[in-house]
């Protein structure tokens, strides 16, 4: 099970965060690149076009006769090899559409959020609550978590317009819900900031501290002390008992 840091909502460390059972470290790194290359593929417009030696105006005419010049033979000034002649298999408009489907974007997803665990780059607050739109607010939140200078997804459980606002002229934050959050979006990011009403899990319990233990310790030692000298009188009784029972031999070697 993963851990991550935990912290209040004024951005104050708490200690750890046990991340559910769904991070379990394991990055199908194949399900990554086919989810990157899917969105990039969408992002493309599929505009760029290019016009062939049929499509290219002029050219109509031969430029010189066929014999006689001394030059080698041609029919237009449009062919390829001229300048400003068509274009010989270039780009035609067309779709980069790439589709997806619904397990293996389920997959990259898990891994997404895995690969960031397994960094320790996410960090789970307790609420996100910005009584109004501040830019502000943001920045001093990301300046506590010392995540002022790398790219951050703030994840929320809900849409909340206030946070969004707050983080939308920061130009290396975004903020959406956590259901929403693709692959792309977290591996975009260099550090996560996830509500812990959104993610789940559950906290981890602090150990006793050293002053703790040595008072728990210190507090046993007379009892253990205690039963230990009962033991060895008990043990040393016993012994005695025995001996009285054992038969006396005679110093002939005869018993008596």
């Amino acid at each position: 099970m993963l851990e991550a840091h935990h912290y209040t909502a004024a951005a104050k460390r708490k200690g750890s965060y046990a991340l559910p059972a769904e991070y379990d470290g394991t990055v199908h790194e194949g399900a990554l690149y086919h989810a990157v290359r899917a969105v990039r593929n969408n992002q493309r417009q599929g505009t760029a076009s290019t016009k062939t030696r049929g499509e290219v105006s002029g050219g109509n005419q031969k430029p010189w006769r066929q014999k006689g010049t001394g030059r080698a033979r041609q029919g237009s000034t449009r062919a390829p090899h001229w300048v400003g002649g068509g274009t010989v298999f270039g780009p035609r408009p067309r779709s980069y559409r790439t589709e997806l489907p619904r397990k293996v974007r389920q997959l990259a997803r898990r891994s997404a959020l895995n690969a960031r665990a397994n960094e320790g780059a996410i960090h789970v607050i307790e609420a996100l609550e910005f009584p109004e739109p501040k830019t502000r607010q943001m920045a001093e939140l990301l300046q506590k978590l010392e995540l002022q200078d790398r790219k951050v997804l703030v994840l929320t459980e809900a849409v909340q317009r206030a946070v969004v606002l707050s983080g939308r002229n920061l130009p290396n934050v975004h903020v959406m819900p956590y259901a929403e959050a693709s692959a792309y979006d977290v591996l975009w990011a260099e550090a996560l900031i996830v509500e812990e009403s959104a993610i789940g899990g559950h906290v981890v319990e602090k150990a006793a501290s050293t002053r703790v233990k040595r008072a728990a310790k210190a507090a046993a030692k007379p009892a253990a002390k205690k039963a230990k000298t009962a033991k060895k009188t008990k043990t040393a009784k016993k012994t005695k008992a025995t001996k009285k029972a054992a038969p006396r031999k005679k110093k002939g070697g005869k018993d008596a």
